[in-house]
């Protein structure tokens, strides 16, 4: 397998084939491949089409949306990168968002027990969260992300320009992770990302504020690689988040990752009013800023047990406690909270009570 990285190298870049030719021409001729999703086969494709044609790289497109995260679409990229005598010392570029980047990292590190992969992620939630960390992954009898492993891409390039093509909620579902990011790392990122004017994006000033969310991630992945301790400080959130977001499109409503993870903090932030001290001031106020932004996924008390039997089968559990990261103060956190499931209905309630 191809050796892992504790570290990938991310490159932000307005030029992004001048990137791509350097990281491209290291390969064997005929032997690097393209993966994108059909979104961004449409609006992105065209930018960096200049330096397929010259080295002759093929391509595959995946539909786009979260449905398409299977078992299915992994084995069409298998076939892809086999049908073509892909090997070892092959390339996959994967260019989309996190469902395609997390899909196609797996398909990369799987293929002849691992060939190297670039990722180019074309959406906030991908530059900020998904393509980075080495999580790679697919869903799996209606749970998210059940099946995967950890490998670093060997390079992330990150280009603001490709937001534009992006629509306005699923910018704010990108959003949403660096407000995490703020929440567990640091006051100061937190600040930046209020005074954000958000219905006039600035991608210039955009690119300098990822970058400090993007340091935030990487300093946790960094630090333990394979999720044993403080990277599960970046779990804020995603235990309820991903039990909404699941809950969501198993009832036909589905809803955007950020916005489940925003849902999900609310209610994990009352837990850590219960559990850490959590200022009472500090969650209404961040709860109803939130909640002003992303709006509510309506929830009533026969919903609760159907969502926490979702949260029993979060991967960061151990045995039978359900384990929450949560935060006795904005910039602080603490892992492996266990929480009772009296506590988990009230924190579903205080959400559910929110106007």
């Amino acid at each position: 397998m191809t050796e892992s990285k504790v570290h990938s190298n991310i490159v932000f870049s307005q030029h992004i084939c001048d990137e791509l030719q350097k990281i491209v021409q290291k390969y064997p001729v005929g032997k690097v491949f393209l993966l994108a999703d059909q979104t961004a086969g449409r609006f992105c494709l065209p930018v960096i089409q200049p330096v397929l044609d010259e080295f002759g790289i093929k391509q595959y497109a995946l539909p786009s949306g979260e449905e398409n995260k299977t078992i299915q679409s992994v084995g069409l990229v298998w076939d892809f990168l086999s049908n073509n005598q892909a090997d070892r010392k092959s390339l996959l570029i994967n260019l989309g968002g996190g469902m395609l980047t997390d899909l196609g990292g797996f398909a990369a590190s799987t293929f002849k027990r691992g060939m190297d992969f670039v990722n180019i992620p074309t959406t906030l939630l991908a530059q900020v969260d998904a393509s980075l960390g080495g999580k790679t992954g697919f869903n799996f009898n209606g749970l998210k992300n059940e099946i995967g492993v950890f490998n670093e891409p060997n390079t992330v390039i990150i280009n603001t320009n490709f937001l534009k093509s992006i629509d306005h909620s699923n910018f704010l579902s990108g959003y949403a992770e660096m407000l995490k990011h703020g929440l567990i790392k640091s006051w100061t990122h937190w600040l930046e990302l209020l005074a954000y004017d958000l219905e006039n994006v600035n991608y210039e000033s955009l690119q300098e504020i990822i970058a400090h969310s993007v340091a935030i991630k990487e300093w946790h992945v960094m630090n333990d690689l394979t999720e044993q301790n403080i990277r599960k400080a970046l779990n804020f959130g995603h235990t309820i988040g991903h039990a909404f977001e699941s809950y969501a499109l198993k009832t036909g409503r589905p809803i955007l990752h950020g916005y489940a993870v925003v849902y999900g903090m609310i209610a994990e932030l009352y837990l850590s009013y219960q559990k850490c001290g959590l200022e009472l001031s500090e969650l209404d106020s961040i709860s109803a800023w939130l909640i002003s932004r992303y709006g509510k996924f309506e929830i009533q008390q026969i919903d609760f047990q159907a969502l926490y039997e979702l949260m029993t089968h979060d991967k960061k559990n151990e045995g039978k406690r359900i384990n929450f990261t949560l935060i006795p103060e904005i910039g602080k956190v603490e892992i492996n909270v266990d929480c009772s499931q009296e506590l988990i209905f009230e924190a579903l309630e205080y959400y559910k009570s929110l106007k």
